[in-house]
Parts: structure tokens; C-alpha cells; sequence
């Protein structure tokens, strides 16, 4: 087996071992959000961050279907009010502070910590918790303070950042597509 054989193969094997129920929970409670006239937030750090960005996008807007922009923002969008709130506060509270600026009770954090252990995504969700913000975490295995403080927890049934990554990402384009594709029914463009 060749070295690109060897890790396409454990990529598969780590999303067929996938909870989907945790997935679909989070998925319904995400589109009850938006109907509910919410909004979906992310946060994360390094490839994270970056899925927040890109998940963020792909709702804001469109996955696979031709439909209205969905509410959706990314904290680590912004890297004036990151430097700053790092600079004037502590690096802990980038994303909290935004939380605290920009979400409402009922709005949706999906905080993304392939380690389950990223202080300033346990204090996001902690200051979601206080704001009566529905917290989703998206974490490895076995998911630390994150995935223990979630109201919903997925966790991709590995260690290794690069699969916990991947398994990540395609738990996230589930949550897009299956918002997608419930809020898109009769919409225009």
C-alpha cells in the first residue's frame, strides 16, 4: 500500500466511525436557530479558524443550493478587534468579547478545538452558556472541556490533528447542507 493509499484509507475509516446523530442534533438545532431568526457563530484557532471562516461562507453564501444568504459569522474574521481585544485584554478573550458584542439568546456557537482544550474557545462557550446561546463543539477524541461543556458534541473518534481535521470539516459541510437544504425550500435567490 502506498504512503497516499495508507492515509486516504485511515481519512475513510475515521469518518465511517462518525456518531451522525450527534451531527443530525446539531444540524436541527442550527436550522431551528435560524428559523427562529438567529444566527450561527463560529470560532476556532489555526485550521480552525479557518473552517470557521469557510463554514461561515459557505451559509452566508450557498453550500450546494441556489437559496437566500443564511445568518452566519466567523470570529476569526476580524484581526483588528483580535489584536486588540488580545492586546487590551488577554489573547483568552478574543472571541468571548465578540460573543458578548454580537449574539443574541438563541443564536448558535459551534466552537471548532480540534483538542477540546483551546482556552479561548472554553471561554466563549462559557460566556454563550451565560447569554443563553446554544454551544455545539466540534472536537478530537476524547474532546476535553469543550465536548464536556457542549450542549451537543461531535468529536471525530481520533487524536490525530490531521484526521480530527478532516472528519471536522465534513461534519461541518453536513451541518451546511442539511441547513441548506431544510431553509432553502421556496426561497428566491
Amino acid at each position: 500500500m502506498s504512503l497516499i493509499d495508507e492515509y486516504l484509507s485511515s481519512s475513510i475509516k475515521t469518518l465511517r466511525k462518525m456518531k451522525t446523530a450527534h451531527v443530525e442534533l446539531a444540524a436541527e438545532k442550527c436550522l431551528e436557530c435560524i428559523e427562529n431568526g438567529g444566527k450561527i457563530i463560529f470560532c476556532g484557532n489555526g485550521g480552525s479558524a479557518a473552517d470557521s471562516q469557510h463554514l461561515a461562507a459557505e451559509l452566508v453564501g450557498r453550500f450546494r443550493l441556489e437559496r437566500r444568504p443564511l445568518p452566519a459569522v466567523a470570529l476569526t474574521a476580524n484581526t483588528a478587534i483580535i489584536t486588540a481585544v488580545a492586546n487590551d485584554y488577554d489573547y483568552s478573550r478574543i472571541f468571548s468579547r465578540q460573543l458578548r458584542a454580537l449574539g443574541n439568546p438563541g443564536d448558535v456557537l459551534v466552537a471548532i478545538s480540534t483538542s477540546g482544550g483551546s482556552p479561548n474557545v472554553i471561554e466563549a462557550m462559557r460566556v454563550a452558556g451565560e447569554m443563553s446561546i446554544i454551544t455545539i463543539g466540534l472536537t478530537g477524541s476524547p474532546g476535553g472541556e469543550v465536548a464536556a461543556s457542549a450542549d451537543i458534541s461531535i468529536k471525530a473518534p481520533v487524536q490525530e490533528t490531521s484526521y480530527v481535521q478532516e472528519a471536522l470539516l465534513a461534519a461541518g459541510h453536513a451541518l451546511c447542507h442539511y441547513i441548506e437544504v431544510n431553509a432553502a425550500s421556496g426561497d428566491a435567490v
